[in-house]
């Protein structure tokens, strides 16, 4: 089963607006600073994209989480060439920025962008197969419930000629329970001759 377009573009947005509220709170945590919002919504923009391009069908999650640490790694490195430019144009001009300087990234940093990316990547994959399950149900079940509706049933057993399934005699005897009404005058409106 692949997805439909605008199945795969919920899928990205999710995956891409994870992916960037990440970076950014790493990103902050890190230097001290966090990307601009066009900085932010160029990442998310780029994320989207891939993140249609591959959302054509469902995901494990070592494939999301893959995915995950790829864009995390290229998130921060886009956001620290942001932060760079930003930093030389500021010493170009004699300017002095707090926490203005580049870090490096240190085992403890890694450590915590690779858990904290595997954690949105396991939230990411229940999301998924959930998703992916309502999917398939709704194909399973829509179709069904549509011949339902004009009494024509697909995907039931045939039976003889003239004689009714039990499954679609108890759906009938269901829906005429309700809609059948007493015999006679009504009541509560007096018949005068």
């Amino acid at each position: 089963m692949s997805a439909s377009p605008a199945v795969r573009s919920l899928r990205a947005a999710v995956f891409a607006a994870v992916c960037v509220l990440l970076a950014v709170a790493a990103h902050g945590l890190g230097t001290g600073g966090t990307p601009s919002a066009e900085v932010g919504g160029v990442g998310f923009a780029a994320v989207f994209a891939a993140g249609w391009l591959l959302g054509g069908r469902e995901r494990s999650l070592p494939g999301i989480g893959a995915l995950m640490l790829v864009t995390q790694t290229g998130l921060h490195a886009g956001f620290g060439a942001v932060r760079g430019r930003a930093v030389a144009h500021a010493h170009h001009s004699g300017m002095r920025m707090p926490h203005a300087h580049l870090h490096a990234m240190s085992a403890h940093a890694v450590s915590a962008h690779v858990v904290a990316a595997l954690a949105a990547s396991w939230c990411l994959r229940r999301g998924e197969a959930a998703l992916w399950s309502l999917l398939r149900w709704a194909v399973a079940f829509v179709p069904g419930l549509v011949a339902w509706w004009r009494d024509a049933p697909v995907g039931l057993p045939r039976t003889a000629p003239g004689r009714v399934s039990s499954l679609v005699a108890g759906v009938r005897r269901l829906l005429l329970r309700y809609a059948v009404s007493g015999r006679g005058p009504p009541t509560g409106i007096p018949y005068t001759p």
